[in-house]
């Protein structure tokens, strides 16, 4: 299942750590708002936990919210509402725009 998403390699290399961006941190220079769903299987939330870590660690501006009941996909409507939501008010926050009303960010 894996190399289907990520590609075929030969296994003594360590791709799928070259393509895990917890080993990339290094090489981030942006913002980044992480969206998760607390019950994801395909990304699970303490990837998400972790990848938010390191981010605050290196200085980067970051955001982590965690949506109960949520997959790797958001399903409910108010979820969908409030991650785009989030994404204006992290958008706001970065670029120093005034949103009314905006969604709480961490």
């Amino acid at each position: 299942y894996l190399d289907g998403l990520v590609g075929e390699f030969p296994k003594e290399t360590s791709l799928y750590e070259q393509r895990s961006p917890i080993f990339s941190v290094d090489a981030f220079s942006c913002p980044i708002l992480l969206l998760q769903g607390d019950e994801d299987k395909v990304v699970p939330p303490n990837q998400a936990e972790t990848m938010h870590a390191a981010l605050l660690q290196k200085g980067l501006p970051t955001c982590l919210k965690l949506y109960q009941g949520e997959q790797h996909g958001f399903r409910k409507a108010e979820h969908i509402e409030d991650a785009l939501d989030s994404e204006l008010a992290f958008y706001g926050k970065i670029y120093g725009i005034d949103i009314p009303d905006p969604v709480e960010l961490d």
